[in-house]
This record gives structure tokens, C-alpha cells and sequence, in this order.
């Protein structure tokens, strides 16, 4: 970036580990992200340098069946470990790391990094708020669905307590944003995590949203916080291509309002981008609508840092 800006690093990072088969024989296709990203130009127009590319395991769902445990799960460790470095050392760069995903529970790998540095927190933009875990299902599988769960603590150590971490972020040091009114709201409330439903930003404004969450998250104690972006906080009818699309998500101008105000907040260190699948956009409209948001966003932050 220019001088006296913050200084943008892209780093790829395409897991698809964490989500379930779209269809039998097949695998999701949100390891797709980055390329239809940079195909728009997204470095360019944020003036980012380029972090090249963290290499994923092989998807191996192999003969999983409810009961088994997350499926995936000695890839996505081994994973998380290696993204964790990768970004702990643009960190340590003093570089702004945006990651291009993926799917959700490439958190862990950004949650690992920040608990090796200290205390940090999660501002967790997503249409569902991916707290699945025994305690309130019958069984768990998809990393991606139970990632705010792993990264708070609930569920396998090997993936919740990687290096004896375990937990990477604590209940009240997250926020969860955009989830629909069905999601977990009464136990997330009830955790001490900062909940905001799409209803309630709609209601309150995306601006009140950012501003009371980065206060949140700006408390003494907290050195920092990660801002996870599921684009699936927007609703269907602006962005279908997700595995999971609901309605009552945010319209351009709320999602636009709200990501700028929390990366260009004080203490935000990093960000990633997920869940965006070009296999449900052939002819790149949508990762273009996509690309256009994130230029929206990240760069009047980054004039702004």
C-alpha cells in the first residue's frame, strides 16, 4: 500500500476440508475462491502484495458416518498448523493479512497464530454461527459447520487444543455477526459471546453493529482481533454462490458498512474471506459483485489505517 496506509498481504489459503460433498462423487468447490478473486484483480485493486499460497491436504472424507468426529480432521490439524505460521509470520512482518479461502475452519489456523501471540479476539461475520458441537447435536462432522465451537474450545482436542492452546479465543472475546434468527442465539448469548443476528443489524444500522463490537473488542486485555468473513452474511439474492444460502441476510450496503468499520478499526490485525464457491458462478458475475464488496471495504480501510 501507499505510505502511511496499512499494508496488505494475500495469502491463499483453499481448503474445502471442513465442508460436506456437494454431491456424491464430488468435492466442494470453495477451494476455488482465491483464483476467482484474483481473476477480478483483487490484489491490484487493494494494492496487496502477494503471500503466495498455503497448500491443503488431499479431501479424504472416506467412509466417515455420523459418530466418527470430524471428518477430515488429522488434514485439517495438520493444516492449521501449517496456516498458522504462514500467518504469524506476516504478523510478525507487521503486514495485514487477508486470506483467501476456503472454507470456515480455516479459523483454527488464524486462531492458532493469534493464541501463540497473546490474547486475541474474533469478530465472526457468517449467516450461521457454526457452534455445532455435542452439547447441542447428536453428532458433529464438518469442521466448517463447528469452527466458532473448535476455536472456543468445544469439541475434539486434536483440533481444539493444537499445542496446548486450547482455547484459542475465549466466549467473551468473540462477537458473532449476520446469523439468521434460528441460529444459536440463546447459547451464544448465554456463553457471553457478543451475538448481532441479521435482524437486529438491520434494525440497530451496520455502523452501530461495527462501532459496538470493535468497543467489545477493544477492551483492556484483548491485543487484537480477527474479523472471519462467511459470505454467506449476505443475502442470497446478492450472493447465492454458498454452500448454504438462507434469506434475511445483509444487502450490499449493510455488509459494505460493517466489514469497513470493523477492519478499519483499532486492533483489527487480519481478516479472511470464505465459503464463496465459483462452481455456482460460471460466468464470473458474481465473484465481480464479490470482488467489488471486498474492494469497498478493505480498501476505504486501508486509506483510513
Amino acid at each position: 500500500m501507499t505510505s502511511g496506509s496499512r499494508r496488505i498481504a494475500v495469502l491463499d489459503a483453499p481448503s474445502n476440508l471442513g465442508l460436506r460433498p456437494p454431491a456424491p462423487l464430488t468435492v466442494p468447490g470453495c477451494y476455488k475462491l482465491a483464483g476467482a478473486l484474483r481473476d477480478q484483480g483483487l490484489l491490484r485493486r487493494l494494492g496487496a502484495e502477494d503471500a503466495g499460497y498455503v497448500v491443503p491436504p488431499r479431501y479424504e472424507r472416506g467412509e466417515w458416518k455420523p459418530g466418527d468426529g470430524v471428518f477430515n480432521a488429522p488434514g485439517i490439524a495438520s493444516y492449521s498448523v501449517k496456516l498458522a505460521d504462514r500467518v504469524g509470520a506476516l504478523l510478525d512482518g507487521g503486514a495485514f493479512p487477508v486470506v483467501l479461502g476456503g472454507e470456515c475452519s480455516i479459523m483454527l489456523g488464524h486462531a492458532l497464530a493469534l493464541a501463540r501471540r497473546g490474547r486475541y479476539g474474533v469478530a465472526y461475520l457468517d449467516g450461521h454461527s457454526d457452534f455445532r458441537h455435542l452439547g447441542n447435536s447428536d453428532h458433529v462432522g464438518a469442521a466448517g459447520g463447528e469452527a466458532l465451537a473448535l476455536v472456543t474450545g468445544r469439541g475434539q482436542p486434536d483440533l481444539t487444543d493444537l499445542e496446548g492452546r486450547a482455547p484459542y479465543i475465549r466466549d467473551q472475546d468473540a462477537a458473532v455477526l449476520g446469523i439468521r434468527d434460528d441460529d444459536w442465539s440463546d447459547e451464544l448469548r448465554a456463553a457471553g459471546i457478543e451475538t448481532w443476528e441479521s435482524s437486529r443489524i438491520r434494525a440497530e444500522g451496520a455502523g452501530a453493529a461495527a462501532d459496538a463490537v470493535t468497543a467489545h473488542l477493544q477492551r483492556d486485555g484483548i491485543e487484537g482481533f480477527w474479523v472471519h468473513l462467511d459470505v454467506d452474511i449476505l443475502d442470497p439474492s446478492v450472493m447465492p454462490a454458498v454452500d448454504s444460502p438462507d434469506p434475511g441476510g445483509l444487502d450490499a450496503d449493510e455488509f459494505v458498512t460493517l466489514l469497513a468499520g470493523l477492519v478499519q478499526a483499532r486492533g483489527c490485525v487480519g481478516m479472511h474471506v470464505g465459503i464463496f464457491d465459483p462452481d455456482l458462478d460460471p460466468d464470473g458475475t458474481l465473484a465481480a459483485r464479490l470482488a467489488d464488496l471486498l474492494v469497498a471495504a478493505i480498501g476505504a480501510s486501508s486509506a483510513a489505517a
